[in-house]
């Protein structure tokens, strides 16, 4: 036992939730962001410009999402270079076979891939043979048994979720919103698992309104502290900044996360706000204005007639509510002593 664990520690093979649930998803995130999520965008902005080029360059972009999600899974899992350049073929495998769940089937097969090839790495005078030979047929093979049923269960996993949203859109709005943005909030990829489960519809309405809440709450509730670099890093960047406050104090959360199930169900019952963009965007927030975007990508590519009470609902859920009811609620929590001056200083 104690040399298989050397040998595994020798290969940077570390089985932890920290290695494959926060840096390999985080790290999918990423790819997915620079392949399906900018390519949409730039598809996106081409057809509204009529560039052509454009079009053609988002279309090869979205093309590549799953060897983009591959390699970057294994570049957080330390793969070697032989290892690094195989997941490439990997991922386009599971995500094509994963089908609608293919994110997901990326994800799971990519690790077992990527470790894998990590153990075989340099252990033979023949490594530029067999590390990717091994890595490859490893990881293809685990697509072509596990990734059809892995994408089927991811998709009727999110199936049921905006089926429930349709069904009870104030529950499930509420639900959706505040889990989702919470993952956004927590060091893991929200944006990840809204791909992997391909949450859209009203179901993904409900999350863009719970990560908006979220980073747009934290912004602003905590302007006194960080001033306008704060209020950019969190609306724009990430709110998962606040968590080492969150930590020292957890009721910091509160207001941000109350926020969220009050958006949530006004999102899906007053506005019926839908991301039928990119699932992605579902879980992006206002990082880069991608939830947006992927909004009204939706819009576009759904030939839906866009009005001004559809935009009014966009910027109602997505930036003032936020602002307005973060601030009221961490008001109230600092008269009651809770939060203190300090509390969410980045």
């Amino acid at each position: 036992m104690e040399n298989i664990r050397a040998f595994l520690k020798r290969k940077d093979v570390i089985i932890s939730a920290h290695r494959y649930g926060i840096d390999a998803m985080g790290a999918m995130a990423q790819g997915l962001f620079a392949s399906l999520l900018i390519g949409t965008i730039i598809k996106t902005l081409g057809q509204q410009t009529g560039i052509a080029f454009l079009v053609t360059a988002g279309g090869y972009a979205a093309a590549v999402a799953g060897p983009a999600m591959a390699a970057s899974i294994g570049y957080a899992l330390h793969a070697p270079q032989l290892v690094l350049f195989s997941l490439i073929a990997v991922g386009g495998a599971a995500n094509e076979l994963g089908g609608a769940g293919g994110p997901l089937a990326v994800y799971l097969i990519a690790i077992a891939a990527a470790e894998i090839g990590k153990l075989v790495s340099k252990e033979t005078k023949v490594d530029i043979l067999v590390t990717p030979a091994v890595t490859i047929l490893v990881g293809v093979g685990l697509s072509a048994l596990c990734a059809p049923a892995i994408g089927a269960a991811a998709s009727a996993v999110g199936s049921v979720i905006m089926w429930a949203t349709e069904l009870q859109p104030l529950l499930m709005g509420i639900l959706v919103s505040v889990l989702v943005g919470m993952a956004l909030t927590l060091p893991i990829s929200s944006a990840a698992i809204c791909a992997a489960l391909g949450l859209t519809g009203l179901a993904g309405g409900a999350a863009v309104a719970g990560c908006c809440a979220q980073m747009v709450g934290f912004a602003v509730m905590s302007y006194k502290e960080n001033g306008i670099g704060g209020l950019v890093s969190q609306g724009l960047g990430t709110s998962m900044l606040q968590m080492p406050n969150i930590l020292r104090n957890p009721r910091t959360w509160i207001p941000p996360t109350l926020a969220a199930a009050i958006t949530g169900p006004i999102a899906t019952c007053l506005f019926h706000l839908e991301m039928n963009g990119p699932a992605v965007s579902s879980g992006m927030g206002t990082c880069g204005l991608v939830g947006q975007i992927g909004v009204y990508t939706g819009w576009v590519e759904s030939g839906k007639v866009i009005t001004a009470f559809d935009w009014a609902g966009m910027v109602l859920v997505c930036f003032i509510l936020p602002a307005v009811l973060s601030v009221i609620f961490c008001e109230v929590l600092r008269k009651k002593g809770w939060i203190k001056e300090g509390d969410l200083k980045l």
